[in-house]
């Protein structure tokens, strides 16, 4: 269809070639008698460089909004690369590091790419093959969900490594959206569920002795 299509009475040829509102072919009409079969629908031109030019008949309005929406529920699909960023220290702690880790676990879930950020400070700037270790370590624990894309490197007082998902972002989308679906499901299925657990969670709770 032309970016903008001459509707009923802002088409100026003498015949058209006609299609009907379920994609029949009508064949060539005068103008004036597409327009008397058009008192129902609209008469738009499809291809207007076609000889004569091709006209169909719809309700323009309708086609407008259905064509609004499918290019919204497009864009709601439409998988945009992110770049998510994870900062440690050379020396993190264990359970700090188990937090992070925990962190690019979830992004690369999701199908993002993350940058791992190794921070600098002081004397620990003479020893980067720590911050290269970790980071390392880091790529080896996430292997299954992610790669690396971009080896680490020394940037000024950091350290720097890009992950990227095993899985698109796309597919990734998809099954997060098929979770919350059976999520959904599960709770309109058993809608008592999640209470009852609450009101044995009350119970147990009564039932235990008060510490000392």
């Amino acid at each position: 269809m032309s970016a903008e299509p001459r509707i009923n009475d802002r088409i100026r040829v003498p015949e058209v070639r006609l299609v009907g509102p379920s994609g029949e072919q009508v064949g060539i009409v005068p103008l004036a008698k597409a327009l008397e079969l058009a008192q129902e629908y609209d008469l738009v031109e499809v291809a207007a460089n076609a000889r004569p030019p091709v006209c169909k008949l719809m309700d323009y309005g309708k086609f407008k909004y259905e064509s609004a929406m499918k290019a919204r529920e497009a864009r709601k699909n439409q998988a945009h690369t992110v770049i998510k960023e994870m900062k440690l220290r050379p020396k993190i702690d264990p359970h700090d590091y188990d937090t992070k880790k925990g962190h690019v676990v979830r992004f690369l879930k999701q199908g993002d790419k993350v940058k791992i950020t190794i921070m600098f400070r002081g004397r620990e700037q003479s020893r980067p093959e720590l911050g290269y270790r970790l980071l390392q370590r880091l790529a080896e624990d996430v292997a299954d969900l992610g790669f690396v894309e971009s080896n680490p490197k020394q940037d000024g007082r950091n350290m720097i490594m890009v992950l990227g998902p095993h899985k698109k972002k796309t597919e990734a989308m998809a099954e997060a959206r098929q979770a919350q679906e059976a999520r959904k499901a599960e709770a309109k299925a058993n809608p008592g569920k999640s209470q009852n657990a609450a009101d044995a969670d009350s119970v147990q709770a009564a039932e235990e002795p008060a510490e000392a």
